[in-house]
């Protein structure tokens, strides 16, 4: 434990920079005292390692010091390996498979079987998204402003000009992470709402912070308008409202059906169609205003079919 823990202190070093004691402490989940010996006995092995003193302190290794030694064992390039197959089952990239066949081809065992398998092609979306994908990647790289037109959750729509930064999947949907000078600021978009985008000949000129912090960041900027929903779901239901709602059970009766509370976004579609799915077999507790959405949306669909 403790030469894994000394080898994953100098790796963190060597991609971090510096690094105050208290982020080792929490990610070995040891104390003050033993990073320090750990530290020492790093130093003495002959890795040269400074600390500064301050509210910005920390451990640091000398930028001339390299690992040439290779680190990565059987279970390193299996992990790597594997998230590569998944990558590249859900981005298609000559370079991915160019860079998969060389960790193949640098791993110990070879013919070693893999016991995970991590399958994200369902990410593609279909042809357009791929073809987004790779305007939008062209533009990161060469830091392009690019224009597009956009309809929010409010189907507002506006033609923002932006400097794309980051792609990223989540919430179930590719997003674009991108700067827009006008706002002087951040800005998440969804790709599936993004339409004629192309490349201006314009460059970016603004300075960002490391990628990895700027969507950190943005996990914190969340706007959207959040409800508390509560609906009682019958018993032949439970693992579909479970999965598709992604509740809580709040309580349970002795003939199976439950209580299901939520907190999910307002205007979101895909939790409402899947609300609607259900049909018959869940209803809405609370709040009422979503009794009375849930009501329109249906006599409208049953007004369309009228003559039936």
């Amino acid at each position: 434990m403790k030469i894994d823990r000394l080898l994953g202190i100098t790796i963190y070093l060597l991609n971090h920079g510096r690094v105050n004691a208290k982020v080792f402490t929490e990610r070995f989940e040891v104390s003050i005292r033993t990073i320090q010996r750990d530290i020492d006995t790093l130093c003495r092995a002959g890795i040269p390692i400074v600390s500064t003193c301050g509210t910005n302190g920390g451990y640091e290794i000398i930028d001339s010091f390299k690992m040439d030694r290779q680190v990565a064992g059987q279970i390193d390039y299996s992990f790597i390996i594997t998230a590569l197959q998944g990558l590249a089952s859900a981005y298609e990239n000559p370079m991915i498979k160019a860079t998969l066949e060389k960790m193949v081809s640098l791993s110990p065992n070879q013919n070693s079987k893999a016991h995970l398998f991590l399958d994200f092609s369902v990410l593609k979306e279909g042809q357009e998204t791929h073809r987004q994908l790779k305007i939008l990647e062209k533009a990161i790289l060469s830091r392009q402003i690019i224009s597009f037109k956009y309809t929010d959750a409010e189907d507002r729509t506006s033609t923002p000009k932006v400097e794309p930064i980051a792609l990223t999947y989540k919430w179930y949907a590719w997003y674009l992470l991108a700067f827009s000078p006008k706002k002087d600021d951040y800005r998440m978009y969804k790709l599936i709402r993004m339409e004629n985008i192309y490349l201006t000949n314009q460059m970016g000129t603004h300075t960002h912070e490391s990628t990895d912090i700027l969507l950190k960041q943005w996990e914190f900027k969340d706007t959207r308008n959040y409800i508390d929903i509560r609906i009682l779901c019958k018993a032949e239901t439970k693992i579909r409202a479970i999965e598709y709602l992604n509740g809580v059970v709040e309580s349970q009766k002795q003939n199976g059906d439950f209580i299901l509370r939520l907190h999910l976004p307002e205007n979101e579609q895909l939790w409402f169609g899947s609300l609607l799915s259900l049909g018959n077999s869940v209803e809405i507790i609370e709040p009422e205003s979503l009794k009375i959405r849930l009501c329109q949306k249906c006599s409208g669909i049953l007004h369309l079919y009228k003559n039936l």
